[in-house]
C-alpha cells in the first residue's frame, strides 16, 4: 500500500475532535499514512506533527482578530509555503472558514486537492463565499443534510457525513442514573444553559435566573441545573445568583450529564441545541444580542430560523424567542408545559437524531480517500 500524506489544519477544540475523528478513521482504512498540518492535542496524539500550537488560531470576536491579524496573515502564508513544498495527497481545513477556505485556495491553485470539513454557515449569510468555495475546494463534508442540499445547487461537489456527537450521545439517555451521579433529587428540573461565552452570559444570565424566579412562582416545586463552561463562568453565574433564593446546582462542565438529567432546557442558540436535541430534551432558544448587531444581522441572514433544530426540521419545532420577545415572563410560560409535555419536540428530535447518525468519521474517511482515488 502506497504511503499517503495527508495535510490538516483545524482551528478550535470542536475542529481538533473532529479531526481526531477523522485522522483515527483514515488509519483504519489507509494504515500507510503520514499526517502533517496544525492540530490540537487529540489529533496530535493521533500522530499529527503539529507545525504551531493550534491555540495559535483560536481567536473570537471581531476585536481580537484584529489584534492578531498580522500574526494569523503571516502564519497562513507560511503554512502555504510549507504545504506546496510538502506536496499533501490531499488537504483537509476542519471549519475555521477564514483561516482555512484561503489556504484551499491556494493549494487547489498548485494542484493539490483540497476539501473542507464543517460547512461555514453560507446558506444562512454571506452567501458570496459559496463562490470562493466552489473555487477552492474539491469537495465540501457536512454534517447537516440541508447544507448538503445548498451546496448541490450550488454546484459544489459535497457529500453530508454525519455529525460524530449523533454517534457517540445515546438514542436513549437515562435520565434516573444521570441524577444519580449527579446527586439530584426526583421531580421537576429544568436545566439553564446561557451560553459558553462571557458575553453571552452577560446578556443572558440574569434573564434565565429572572425566567426561573417566575417560573417557581407557577411550579413551586420545579429545580434547576446549570452546567457552567470554565471557571469564569462559574464565578459570573455565582455572582449572579448570590442575591437570589433560588434552588440551582452549578456544576462544573459536565452539560451533557445536565442535559441527560432534567426534563425540560432553557437555552441560548448554538451548538448546545444540537446536545439537547440528541438528549431528546424540549427546550426553548432565547437569544439576545446588541441591539445594533441585532439590527444588522437581521437585514444579512436569510433563514427563518436561528436555532439549529429548527433548521434541522426545516420548521418551527423549538419555540425561539429573542431579543425584546425574550422577556422573564414569555420565557416561563413558554417552558412550563415542557416540563412534562413536550413530546411533539421529542418525536421530532429522534427522527433528526438517526438522520444524523451516519458513523461520520468513517464516512467522512472514505469520501476523502475517494477524492485521491486510494479508497
Amino acid at each position: 500500500m502506497a504511503n499517503l500524506r495527508i495535510a490538516l489544519v483545524a482551528g478550535e477544540a470542536s475542529g481538533d475532535i473532529l479531526g481526531a475523528g477523522l485522522m483515527r478513521a483514515l488509519k483504519a482504512q489507509h494504515p500507510a499514512v503520514e499526517f502533517i498540518g496544525v492540530g490540537g492535542p487529540l489529533m496530535e496524539a493521533e500522530g499529527l506533527v503539529s507545525y504551531f500550537p493550534m491555540e495559535r488560531l483560536s481567536v473570537m470576536g471581531l476585536v481580537e482578530v484584529l489584534g492578531r491579524l498580522r500574526e494569523l496573515l503571516a502564519r497562513r502564508k507560511k503554512l502555504i509555503k510549507t504545504l506546496i513544498a510538502q506536496q499533501p495527497d490531499v488537504f483537509i481545513g476542519i471549519d475555521a472558514p477564514d483561516f482555512t477556505l484561503n489556504i484551499e485556495l491556494k493549494l487547489r491553485q498548485a494542484g493539490i486537492k483540497t476539501a473542507h470539513y464543517v460547512s461555514p454557515s453560507v446558506w444562512a449569510w454571506r452567501q458570496k463565499r459559496v463562490l470562493k468555495i466552489r473555487e477552492g475546494c474539491d469537495l465540501m463534508l457536512t454534517l447537516f443534510p440541508f447544507e448538503a442540499k445548498f451546496y448541490e445547487e450550488q454546484g459544489v461537489p459535497v457529500r453530508f457525513v454525519g455529525h460524530s456527537l449523533a454517534d457517540a450521545i445515546p438514542l436513549e439517555a437515562d435520565r434516573a442514573a444521570a441524577r444519580a451521579e449527579l446527586g439530584l433529587p426526583d421531580g421537576p428540573l429544568v436545566a439553564l444553559m446561557p451560553g459558553s461565552r462571557g458575553g453571552e452570559v452577560g446578556r443572558l444570565g440574569a434573564l434565565f435566573l429572572d425566567t426561573a424566579e417566575r417560573l417557581r412562582a407557577m411550579r413551586p416545586g420545579v429545580r434547576f441545573v446549570m452546567p457552567c463552561a470554565n471557571p469564569e463562568r462559574r464565578a459570573q453565574l455565582e455572582e449572579l445568583l448570590a442575591s437570589r433564593d433560588l434552588p440551582v446546582t452549578l456544576l462544573n462542565g459536565r452539560s451533557h450529564q445536565a442535559l441527560a438529567a432534567c426534563d425540560a432546557v432553557l437555552i441560548a442558540s448554538g451548538t448546545a441545541t444540537l446536545e439537547a436535541l440528541l438528549f431528546k430534551r424540549p427546550m426553548v432558544v432565547a437569544y439576545r444580542l446588541a441591539p445594533l448587531t441585532y439590527w444588522i444581522l437581521k437585514r444579512m441572514v436569510k433563514s427563518p430560523y436561528i436555532s439549529l433544530p429548527n433548521l434541522l426540521a426545516q420548521r418551527l419545532l423549538v419555540p425561539e424567542l429573542l431579543q425584546d420577545d425574550a422577556t422573564p415572563e414569555a420565557l416561563a410560560l413558554t417552558l412550563s408545559p415542557l416540563i412534562d409535555g413536550g413530546e411533539e419536540q421529542t418525536t421530532g428530535f429522534d427522527q433528526i437524531h438517526r438522520t444524523l447518525r451516519r458513523d461520520a468519521s468513517n464516512q467522512a474517511a472514505e469520501a476523502v480517500l475517494n477524492l485521491i482515488g486510494k479508497s
